[in-house]
């Protein structure tokens, strides 16, 4: 579905590249996490697989298409959630009419089914919204558009902590099939729940690229006390209760829910491989 080859890319003026030979590869009909930490590069992959920017060499196929060429058949299958946006002053209704033919999948049901489940109403005024409601609005327009490719730039910025979790029900229940969904975000405790497979930047470099099902296959995820820390033990950090862990998954653990941040802190420290 998307393939990144050899790609390099830095900023006019950067004094360092962004990317330099990243090599990557995402398939379709999975909701991928990209985590890294400020300045590795995620909103600008991004940008990149969206035509937004164009690499300095090397090349970023979506679907076939060389992404910065931007062809429409390619433009008609993917939708960009930016971090920050600015909405036009008029009303949803005018906005999606004006938008809809661009994207031969558009459903208004969809719209609407997105904004009920967002508590939101359809007959409103763009202009006259929070931040919060202009995210639930913009993600419910991207949902709509049944894209084959959803890419969303730190989607819950600016949502109150009910909305976080409204977030993740619409995007789980309104989906286009065999759709995919890159989600860049530093609030990993937002999607993780949401997630199949988790990719993580550091240093431009692409250190865990692994579905959710090899992390808990290979790996679990708990607290332990000081006398139970063993050699299965790869990273650890002090809490209240005693020692977040991620241990090597010995035969008959039970598979554990990922600790997305601990997960995160371990490979950027060099302590998971």
């Amino acid at each position: 579905m998307i393939q990144v080859n050899e790609l390099t890319f830095s900023y006019p003026g950067g004094k360092h590249n962004v990317f330099e030979g990243l090599n990557l590869q995402l398939n379709e009909d999975r909701i991928y996490g990209l985590l890294g930490k400020n300045g590795m590069g995620k909103s600008t992959l991004l940008y990149l697989i969206a035509g937004l920017l164009k690499p300095k060499n090397g090349s970023v196929i979506v679907d076939g298409y060389t992404a910065s060429y931007r062809y429409p058949e390619m433009l008609q299958e993917l939708y960009i959630v930016p971090e920050e946006y600015d909405l036009p002053s008029m009303s949803l209704a005018k906005y999606a009419k004006i938008h809809e033919d661009f994207y031969p999948h558009f459903n208004q049901e969809t719209l609407k089914k997105c904004l009920a489940d967002f508590e939101m109403p359809v007959d409103i005024d763009l202009k006259q919204l929070s931040m919060g409601q202009k995210k639930k609005v913009y993600m419910s327009f991207a949902l709509a558009t049944g894209c084959h490719l959803l890419l969303m730039d730190e989607p819950t910025n600016g949502l109150d902590i009910p909305s976080k979790a409204l977030f993740r029900k619409v995007v789980a229940g309104n989906m286009a099939e065999d759709s995919s969904l890159i989600i860049s975000t530093h609030q990993v405790h937002d999607v993780e729940q949401l997630l199949d497979h988790i990719i993580i930047l550091d240093n431009s470099q692409v250190i865990v690229n692994a579905s959710t099902e090899d992390i808990t296959n290979d790996y679990t995820f708990g607290i332990r006390q000081p006398n139970e820390m063993d050699e299965s033990v790869l990273y650890a950090e002090p809490s209240i209760q005693g020692n977040n862990v991620i241990a090597r998954r010995q035969k008959g653990d039970n598979e554990t829910t990922i600790n997305l941040e601990l997960l995160f802190n371990a490979a950027t420290t060099g302590k998971l491989k």
